[in-house]
């Protein structure tokens, strides 16, 4: 006797049990007659028994056929619970959120609020951190969605907007005149870092960071008081800083473009929340454009 029973062919037998005969099982199993009677057979060789026998019009379990009914109901149940479980399960999963420091503040927290409120049950995780740092996250796989900066060409994503970027200094200085220029950014894994080194290289004027932080917030408030030039999204730029452009000596730089990523299978509120991100973002660079 086989050790194992193919749940299909318990499938079978409960519906003719249930169903009083082999025409109705097929109905409601949506098979065809001979194939509920081949499953039949097929169980009733594996288990060296006879399971069900005919009574008049209705076909019946044996003695053997009721014990083994009574199992298979129990086996079908548990595996109907287990893929219950499963589904909740996957569905009660945090939703796993990367984003640029500078959209974790007041940008995207209205959205995030809203879809917090709507789906009271999901877990909503928001990292926020370097481009580059949430990238290497959503490539692991640690990110379900992550918002995330490239250079133009370089990346695809679900929705893609692009964030203009334009030199800064604080209103009352000239940073851009001094011998060593005094740079502000982000650490040199940072896109804007790269970019200003790049550009007074080729301009061949010596550089200096004077201030680094790992906030774009920050840059800017250093920007503000002085302590350098940097270049920054045009969204940031404030009343305290002063645009510098090729009249000042500085090259345009090419504008980045802001990629949503989402996972290959993401769940159901997965999609909804990417759905609202894109809305936000629409929204964010047409007040800008």
């Amino acid at each position: 006797m086989q050790h194992t029973l193919d749940p299909i062919l318990l499938r079978s037998l409960v519906a003719v049990v249930d169903n009083g005969n082999f025409t109705r099982a097929a109905e409601s199993t949506h098979l065809t007659q001979s194939t509920i009677s081949q499953q039949i057979k097929k169980l009733e060789a594996q288990l060296g028994c006879q399971l069900l026998t005919r009574k008049k019009r209705y076909t019946i379990a044996t003695p053997e056929g009721e014990r083994i009914v009574t199992y298979a109901r129990r086996i079908l149940a548990m595996m109907e619970d287990a893929i219950a479980q499963t589904a909740i399960t996957a569905e009660q999963r945090p939703i796993r959120l990367g984003v640029p420091e500078d959209f974790a503040t007041h940008e995207l927290m209205p959205t995030l609020t809203r879809f917090a409120k709507m789906f009271p049950d999901v877990r909503l995780e928001v990292k926020s951190g370097l481009c580059s740092d949430i990238w290497a996250q959503f490539q692991n796989q640690d990110l379900d969605l992550a918002l995330v900066k490239h250079r133009l060409g370089t990346a695809q994503g679900t929705a893609r907007w692009s964030e203009p970027l334009c030199w800064i200094d604080a209103k009352e200085s000239d940073n851009l005149s001094q011998v060593t220029v005094p740079l502000v950014g982000l650490p040199s894994t940072g896109l804007y870092r790269s970019e200003m080194a790049h550009t007074f290289e080729l301009l061949e004027r010596k550089w200096r960071m004077a201030y680094i932080t790992t906030s774009l917030s920050g840059v800017g408030c250093a920007v503000e008081a002085g302590l350098g030039i940097s270049l920054l999204p045009q969204r940031l730029v404030t009343k305290s800083h002063r645009i510098l452009d090729k009249t000042h000596g500085l090259p345009e730089v090419d504008p980045l473009e802001l990629l949503l990523h989402v996972c290959t299978q993401p769940s159901h509120q997965a999609t909804l929340l990417a759905e609202h991100l894109i809305e936000a973002c629409n929204n964010i660079f047409k007040s800008i454009s």
